[in-house]
């Protein structure tokens, strides 16, 4: 096994599924190399833009066809998780597909017909690791994908690392998380330390490992709102629209932009047509954004009966939230809504409420053929199209409901916020500048890592494959469960165990360990061969050139074609039909223009900070074969890695290939060669224009 531990979740969500691949060192070769500092720090994860790949629609889609998601959905994907995990590791790479809001959805009876075929299928056509379904084929409900969003957020932030840096007062050095999808919500956070001891039933136990082995223990609030997504509060608000005109057929709606017309589904209705040859009511918009925002409040469902005191929304509790030092990041559809539309000029901006609603009153206000055309001139940038800015309206009103009426976030720039304490400057000077000491600030990446709760699923069971330190006498599992001492009934094992590194220590083998990337001694032995045919001689190409052809021609068969061999061979070993007259090289004459240039070594990037791949965590920086049905042989060599490439330096005279390497008598017998090829004459230092210079200027000395 390699130093290098893989994993690969495919996020399986409500409009399309993704697939995520992470990598991590072993748990002895991380401990090995850590300081004392990263021992006390959760593992180090990597991945890179190129291993994540998305596709549409979602698994959800196949709850009628199960049969098909195999080859219609999966293969691409699990093809594409193949070309970038090497084939060697590719048995002992844990493989995970978590469902989210849309296969809840589903009837119980299609979902588990859809699970047993994304199972089955995998396991014919991979070698991933996948000892048990119910584990890592699952549908995971909105709680535990809160729970690793804000493992994530945290893990990108250096919340668990290097609490005393990110110190919000009254002990607290933990962010808080919201995300929000098509079809559902959730939060997750932990609550100051009064809340925490007054709804302690209520929390969740979080127990992860550090490199060390020491167990690092946290106490989260978190839950989902169901139909409280996006998409599927829009669908409630076009219900409720039609509920209250019955049998009107034109409906005019305040969140869409004024002039357009759409069908009950969100589709644009042409001037010719009305619905559904007249039958189908139609939303007229109208661009008052005001008004939007007051006819979605409703969808909260506020008024629904709180059994457990506090609530905040659909009657469902959750712990009061001290803005003091909740400190919130939103990703997902609370950083496209509140970012995308305005990429331009507010990308890297910190959320406030009062910039917010009067950017988005002013796009809103504008009739649709305005918002067309600024659309096809890129003016909210290259990735809004006509549907982004057709749904932003709503989006942006239902956003804003949520944040503030809903969760309870301040108005930044209408409200007073209560004053920080117990923050150091340093910490307030670099926290605001990502508007991270503000309630809530809309985030896609942290130093340019996106924020996904499946990077929490891995960092959990990247922890669980750290093995306890020896003296340990009470051991306790990594996973998350009820608050409860010791391992409660519920508690969720993310499924990873310990794995001895039996590797080499010296990373810098001349053979990688990963056989996808030739082996630098190889590839030093193809460039000192290329010089050594170089200097070896025409000639010596010549006969080497007719006896490769002559091999070729005999093992050519019958329609072998000799002009198409010697195309390329007569190129490369001088055979072309024109002679061709240079310079013979001499008592090492023209030898000195040939020499190995330097070939530097790549790193193995175990801690490096590169865009493309490198490490993430303490630091906050981050670092193919087909598949076909009966998978082929795994030990097929796999030419792929990002490890180390160590390509040894040397020299021609080292390997005794220098000019003194070729004999005289050789030298001799070309030069004659080619002075009778040229009729007595010696090629160029012999030319006849040569000779003629010379003894003119002999002559001139004479005189």
């Amino acid at each position: 096994m390699g130093k290098w531990r893989y994993g690969v979740i495919l996020d399986a969500g409500s409009s399309g599924t993704r697939v995520h691949i992470y990598r991590w060192l072993n748990s002895d070769k991380a401990r090995a190399k850590a300081s004392d500092d990263q021992l006390h720090a959760l593992p180090v994860l990597e991945t890179d833009k190129k291993w994540t790949k998305k596709i549409h629609p979602g698994i959800s889609t196949f709850g009628k066809s199960p049969n098909e998601v195999g080859p219609d959905h999966l293969e691409e994907l699990l093809t594409h998780a193949l070309k970038h995990v090497p084939l060697e590791d590719v048995p002992n790479t844990p493989l995970f597909l978590l469902a989210t809001a849309g296969m809840r959805l589903l009837p119980s009876s299609e979902r588990n017909a859809v699970l047993r075929q994304v199972c089955d299928f995998t396991r014919k056509t991979t070698k991933f690791q996948l000892p048990d379904c119910d584990l890592h084929i699952q549908v995971i409900p909105g709680e535990t994908e809160g729970l690793y969003g804000w493992i994530a957020a945290n893990y990108l932030l250096g919340g668990f690392d290097t609490p005393e840096e990110h110190d919000h007062g009254k002990g607290h050095h933990t962010y808080g998380f919201l995300d929000m999808g098509g079809a559902s919500a959730q939060i997750a956070f932990a609550p100051n330390a009064t809340e925490s001891e007054k709804h302690a039933n209520d929390l969740t136990l979080v127990r992860m490992r550090t490199i060390g082995g020491d167990a690092m223990e946290h106490r989260v609030f978190v839950t989902t709102w169901l139909d409280f997504g996006v998409n599927r509060a829009r669908e409630r608000y076009v219900e409720a629209l039609l509920e209250a005109s019955p049998g009107e057929l034109e409906l005019p709606d305040p969140c869409l932009p004024s002039g357009i017309k759409v069908t009950k589904h969100g589709k644009p209705v042409g001037s010719d047509t009305h619905g559904e040859h007249g039958k189908e009511p139609m939303l007229i918009g109208t661009g008052r954004f005001t008004e939007c925002v007051h006819q979605t409040y409703p969808l909260l469902r506020k008024e629904e009966k709180c059994v457990d005191e506090p609530c905040l929304i659909n009657g469902q509790h959750v712990p009061a939230i001290d803005f003091d030092v909740n400190h919130f990041v939103g990703v997902s559809e609370y950083w496209h809504t509140t970012h995308q539309i305005f990429e331009k000029g507010y990308k890297d901006k910190a959320y406030d409420f009062a910039t917010y609603q009067k950017r988005v009153q002013e796009f809103c206000s504008k009739s649709w053929a305005d918002i067309e055309r600024g659309v096809k001139k890129e003016k909210w940038g290259h990735k809004v199209d006509e549907k982004t800015a057709l749904e932003v309206c709503f989006k942006a009103s239902w956003i804003i409901n949520m944040l503030h009426d809903g969760i309870g976030v301040p108005r930044i720039g209408l409200e007073k916020l209560p004053p920080s304490t117990n923050t150091t400057k340093t910490v307030i000077r670099s926290a605001k500048k990502k508007g991270f000491l503000d309630p809530f600030q809309a985030v896609n990446k942290i130093n340019d890592i996106e924020v996904s709760w499946t990077l929490g699923k891995m960092v959990l069971y990247a922890a669980s494959e750290i093995p306890p330190p020896a003296s340990s006498k009470d051991v306790l599992a990594v996973g998350f469960g009820s608050n409860l001492p010791g391992i409660p009934a519920d508690f969720q094992r993310p499924g990873g165990s310990y794995l001895p590194y039996h590797g080499k220590d010296d990373d810098d083998d001349l053979f990688s360990e990963n056989p996808r990337r030739i082996p630098s001694f190889l590839v030093l032995v193809l460039i000192l061969f290329v010089v050594g045919f170089l200097l070896c001689g025409r000639d010596r190409r010549k006969a080497a050139g007719h006896k490769i052809l002559h091999m070729f021609g005999r093992g050519g068969g019958r329609h072998s074609n000799l002009r198409r061999r010697r195309g390329f061979a007569g190129k490369l070993f001088g055979l072309g039909s024109t002679p061709s007259y240079e310079r013979v090289l001499e008592s090492g004459e023209g030898a000195d223009d040939f020499e190995l240039g330097s070939i530097d070594s790549s790193s193995d990037n175990e801690n490096s900070d590169s865009s493309e791949g490198s490490r993430i965590g303490r630091t906050s920086g981050w670092a193919t074969p087909q598949i076909k049905a009966g998978l082929a042989d795994p030990t097929t060599p796999n030419f792929f890695e990002n490890g180390r490439d160590v390509v040894a330096q040397g020299s021609v005279l080292g390997l005794g290939l220098g000019p003194n390497a070729i004999e005289r008598g050789g030298l001799m017998a070309r030069t004659d060669s080619r002075e009778r090829l040229s009729g007595g004459r010696r090629s160029r230092t012999g030319s006849p224009s040569r000779l003629r210079s010379a003894m003119t200027s002999l002559k001139e000395i004479s005189d």
